[in-house]
């Protein structure tokens, strides 16, 4: 009983700090964009996590474990619409479901995770998505789309039971690269707001508030000691403190890389740019937290801190506007996680890489399937593109009716 409830405050305290990674989410994003949007942001952020807990308790954690049976495709499955926990004969609540945490717990801390795919999405949307199409996206891509995903490696689905099993410790795949489809599809079928292309060259439409995007990432930072350190899914020592090493170490190097790239190439020192290799750093050890060596979480970080760099070139050249380089880093360093856990660590192989590849597949032609067809079918029906002027003058007084900084004066003293 002992060992329970030290498992379990521990798995309560990393689903608080899951939690508190939403507000690094909203500094981010409101940091990295303009004024004019910033209560729009806000507002999308406040529905993903309340809309998103209500549909995890509703059908999204028995449609992500839903307890495939033998035999079984392991394709899609359906337990039950709420919360059913396992109960003892006397009524209360069974404490063997499970050695390291309650029932209860176990739904919550899924629940924070569920959430962080459709704020992937906001980010990369941010300035000229229309509310409530997004809403209906949030509804179904959170409520459907991601829990059946899930439930593929998680809640013993196909990936699971392959020979050698696809694995994803903390979600690289199956948590950041879903977002990260999506937020594609979702930018493809957007388009790029005014100004963002001139002539085909890219031009910076900078953000309003750096300074709270930094607080940001130093909050999600923060919150993936309980992203990942809560994957452990008990209080095991030794596990959970090379988790937590092997995530800080990849953050560093995913932050020192991109810097030194992105300075080496365009002759400044871009904060912006130091701050989204620190997330592809953390994005990238995700998959493979538990299985790394210190030096296998620097090379995993220090790459990712690369490919952030080149990733942000290779979406403006594709003329696709991404205002915080969700795409970059939620995408390109969650396929890289996944990829590094054939290659670094523990399981490293040709059999493990090779399952790697073939999870990588199937997310992504699930996620951009569904993605399309949800974005789609809003933009042929309601429209998903707000007006031009609209976005010119800025969502919050548009789709809100107030202003974010309604009280603050400009040059006062």
């Amino acid at each position: 009983m002992e060992l329970l409830t030290t498992n379990n405050v521990w798995m309560m305290l990393c689903t608080a700090l899951v939690f508190f990674m939403h507000l690094g989410f909203a500094f981010l994003e409101i940091g990295l964009t303009r004024q004019k949007n910033t209560i729009n942001i806000l507002f999308k952020n406040i529905f993903i996590i309340t809309v998103g807990l209500l549909l995890y308790c509703l059908v999204g954690f028995n449609l992500m474990y839903p307890g495939f049976t033998e035999g079984s495709s392991g394709l899609i499955g359906f337990s039950g619409f709420g919360l059913d926990a396992p109960l003892t004969d006397k009524g209360t609540l069974d404490l063997t479901y499970n050695n390291g945490y309650t029932y209860w717990t176990d739904f919550l801390f899924q629940g924070m995770f569920a959430a962080t795919a459709a704020t992937i999405v906001s980010g990369a949307v941010a300035e000229r998505m229309k509310l409530l199409p997004f809403m209906i996206f949030t509804i179904i891509y959170v409520g459907l789309v991601y829990p059946i995903a899930g439930s593929w490696k998680w809640g013993g689905g196909f990936l699971q039971t392959l020979e050698t099993p696809f694995y994803d410790f903390a979600g690289s795949t199956l948590v950041h690269s879903v977002g990260g489809w999506a937020a594609l599809i979702a930018v493809w079928l957007l388009g790029a707001r005014i100004g963002k292309f001139k002539k085909g060259k890219p031009q910076a439409i900078p953000g309003h508030n750096i300074p709270l995007a930094t607080a940001g990432v130093i909050i999600l930072w923060l919150g993936w000691f309980g992203f990942n350190g809560g994957s452990v899914l008990s209080a095991e020592p030794g596990a959970t403190s090379l988790t937590l090493v092997t995530t800080c170490l990849a953050a560093a190097a995913g932050g020192v890389l991109s810097f030194i790239v992105s300075t080496a190439l365009y002759k400044n020192f871009d904060l912006t740019m130091f701050l989204n290799g620190i997330l592809g750093g953390l994005v990238g050890i995700t998959a493979g937290a538990d299985q790394m060596t210190p030096t296998d979480a620097v090379i995993i970080g220090a790459i990712a801190g690369i490919l952030i760099v080149f990733a942000v070139s290779l979406i403006d050249k594709l003329r696709l506007d991404d205002p915080v380089g969700a795409i970059a880093v939620h995408l390109v360093c969650g396929i890289w996680g996944s990829l590094a856990v054939g290659l670094f660590g523990s399981l490293a192989g040709w059999n493990q890489l090779l399952s790697q590849l073939k999870g990588i597949g199937a997310y992504a032609v699930f996620c951009i399937v569904s993605s399309f067809v949800i974005i789609y079918v809003l933009k042929i029906t309601l429209g998903v593109r707000v007006s031009e002027k609209e976005e010119i003058e800025g969502l919050d007084s548009h789709e809100h009716g107030m202003k974010a900084y309604s009280d603050f004066r400009l040059n006062e003293h």
